[in-house]
């Protein structure tokens, strides 16, 4: 194993997070993030994630449009029905009246004369025929057609157009985590669970989609509707209007009490999922690191634990938004009732036709349903906004420092001296590593670096790879400071193979090719058989075109690891990294391993980290570190004649080993 790096803000393996135990400090039981316990930043978030609409502004604009004519003429349609039912009630009530033959007028003079004045006035304010014009009814009913049948073709154009928008906008909203993803430094992915970061890059993304989908149809068409349906309910009666209106400010103060206590529930129900997510993902990536030690009971048990929370977080932020929709209904059908008596009355009195009532009905049906919707899609609203907020904040994260590309043509021809002068670097400000470091490492020459865990081993070639920068001094490669290389061009040049080995789910050549992708099949098979890939591959059904699993099951990790020796040998780089690269492969394969890579080593500078010492035996240069300083330098049989930590550390792995034998 390499060393171990700082728990906060160093890369760990996974069998130091397992040894850490649950409960790692500032974080949450198996590595889980900290729990947020409200949303400080609603509607900056929310102006933010509709400021990205504006790439398809264009497309929102015809959706605002068509919406509007959609909600007109909906709004429309039942003033003219009510045309249609006063037609009907004034042939049924002059048919009535006019029977006997008087006239309207007459009738009127008659009922005023009879003290029936309420009845007087309401004949006064109809146009009463004898019998029911159907062809009147008929035409009126055929226009309330063809106005509903508009109002559903306008609404599906601007759906189809919304779905264009909102789709486009989350397509580019994925691709820009995707790159950010690839512009973060290595030490944000070392303090970020994995299962956190995969939870905010799928399910807090995909709410997002859900929440604009949604949200953006009903929400636009709820509002405009209540601005139409409104002015109608004004033109037909300013009183009436106002009674309804009543419900507004109502609607208003329960939405916004809901509103202020359900929306921080919402965002601790999105950090919720995320943490149980980063403990599934860290569980069932180190599954057998569980079952050997034993821990399936605390894994179960910090699973429920998570499991439950999450539980109660949803519930309560579902439980009180969902009150919006009740309360929101109750103060709509009070509502009603009102309109319903009033509109009565005033038909009664002559003052109000009874289409008018009950179009006037419709509208407020029409009125109350939308801000009902409204409240509801608060609900949603909060939920994607929680999500959005997490997805800035990844977006947010620093990035690695833009480069300069002056020297980048120096860097591609990078194959010699590697010069570290007095570098100093550390995770965390208290924690002192690497202090003043001074190294030369001579074109075409194998450096090793051994060490008790912890000592800095994997940090300096971190620190040569960029993953991590000093902070202070410098490090150059043939005299250019690999701060002004490009890190592109800089890890083109570099090939490492690490202890962990990582393969993806692909075919054994295509992750042989992994680091060359133009390579042609006779050097994917000459790599192979340097690295005795081509040993073990023909026993497999499909050869080189079996296909790996995710997690590279279905190889053994000394067969995964000479796979990953293979790729940095296909790649033919100008420096070569070597960290723990024959831990898991058998004593007779390491020893071919290792004529393999002198040969890969020859003409180029190599650094080689290794805890069993008799793979280093032949390096030109072996460094010895503890607590981040090289304590000795030479070769093997040099240090073994002075004597200090590294005899000391030879002593331990052979004497000690041979005494228990002969014992």
């Amino acid at each position: 194993m390499t060393e171990s790096k700082p728990a906060a803000g160093g890369q760990m393996k996974e069998t130091e997070r397992v040894q850490q135990g649950p409960g790692g400090p500032g974080r949450g039981p198996m590595g889980g993030g900290m729990i947020g316990q409200k949303a400080d930043t609603f509607w900056p978030s929310l102006k933010r994630l509709l400021a990205r609409l504006h790439p398809a502004r264009h497309k929102a604009y015809a959706v605002l449009a068509l919406t509007v004519l959609s909600v007109v003429a909906t709004a429309v349609g039942p003033r003219i029905l009510g045309r249609a039912t006063d037609l009907i009630f004034a042939g049924l009530i002059g048919r009535d009246v006019l029977s006997s033959g008087a006239t309207q007028q007459q009738a009127i003079e008659a009922l005023r004369a009879q003290g029936e004045t309420k009845r007087a006035d309401m004949l006064a304010s109809m146009k009463l025929t004898d019998g029911v014009d159907f062809s009147a009814v008929a035409d009126v009913l055929l226009l309330v057609l063809i106005v509903y049948v508009a109002a559903s073709v306008l609404a599906w154009l601007g759906g189809y157009l919304l779905n264009d928008v909102v789709q486009g906008t989350v397509l580019r909203m994925r691709s820009e985590v995707e790159d950010k993803v690839h512009r973060l430094p290595l030490g944000y992915f070392d303090k970020q669970p994995r299962g956190e970061l995969l939870s905010r890059v799928t399910n807090d993304i995909d709410n997002i989609s859900q929440t604009l989908q949604q949200t953006m149809s009903q929400m636009l068409n709820s509002l405009l509707t209540v601005v139409a349906v409104l002015a109608m309910m004004f033109w037909i009666s300013p009183l009436l209007a106002m009674v309804a209106l009543v419900s507004v400010p109502i609607s208003m103060l329960v939405t916004g009490a809901v509103m202020k206590r359900s929306q921080g529930m919402f965002v601790q129900q999105w950090r919720r999922t995320g943490t149980l997510n980063a403990h599934i993902e860290e569980t069932f990536s180190g599954h057998s690191i569980v079952k050997v030690f034993g821990r399936q009971a605390e894994a179960e048990r910090v699973f429920a634990e998570q499991n439950d929370e999450l539980y109660e977080a949803s519930y309560s932020a579902q439980f009180v938004s969902g009150l919006i929709m009740p309360i929101m209904m109750f103060v709509g059908n009070l509502n009603y009732v009102v309109i319903a008596v009033l509109g009565g009355l005033r038909v009664a009195s002559g003052t109000m036709s009874l289409g008018d009532v009950q179009a006037f009905i419709q509208y407020s049906r029409q009125f109350t349903q939308p801000l009902t919707q409204v409240a509801s899609m608060l609900n949603l609203l909060q939920s994607g906004v929680a999500s959005a907020e997490r997805v800035f904040e990844l977006l947010d994260a620093d990035e690695e420092l833009v480069e300069e590309t002056g020297r980048a043509a120096a860097a591609a021809d990078a194959h010699g001296e590697v010069r570290f002068e007095d570098v100093s670097f550390s995770y965390e400000p208290e924690r002192p590593l690497i202090e003043h470091l001074d190294l030369t490492a001579q074109p075409g020459s194998t450096v090793a670096i051994v060490g008790p865990t912890g000592a800095g081993k994997t940090t300096m070639v971190n620190l040569v790879m960029r993953f991590y920068d000093p902070q202070s001094g410098r490090i150059l490669i043939d005299g250019v400071d690999i701060t002004s290389i490009p890190r592109g061009v800089l890890r083109s040049r570099i090939g490492m193979v690490l202890q962990d080995t990582w393969l993806f789910a692909g075919s054994i050549r295509d992750n042989i090719a992994y680091g060359r992708p133009d390579a042609t099949e006779e050097q994917i098979l000459e790599a192979a058989r340097a690295t005795f890939v081509d040993r073990f591959v023909h026993s497999l059904p499909d050869g080189y075109d079996t296909v790996i699993d995710e997690d590279g099951s279905n190889l053994s990790a000394g067969e995964r690891q000479l796979v990953t020796i293979a790729r940095a040998f296909l790649s033919d780089p100008a420096l070569l990294i070597l960290d723990e690269a024959t831990s898991s492969v058998d004593t007779r394969t390491e020893l071919l391993l290792q004529q393999a890579m002198a040969a890969l080593r020859s003409d180029r500078t190599s650094f080689v980290i290794a805890h069993r010492l008799s793979t280093i035996r032949d390096a030109d240069l072996i460094l010895v570190m503890e607590d981040g300083s090289i304590v000795e330098q030479g070769s093997h049989e040099e240090l073994l004649e002075a004597g200090g930590a590294y005899a000391r550390l030879y002593r331990s792995q052979f004497e000690s080993a041979v005494g228990e034998v002969v014992g």
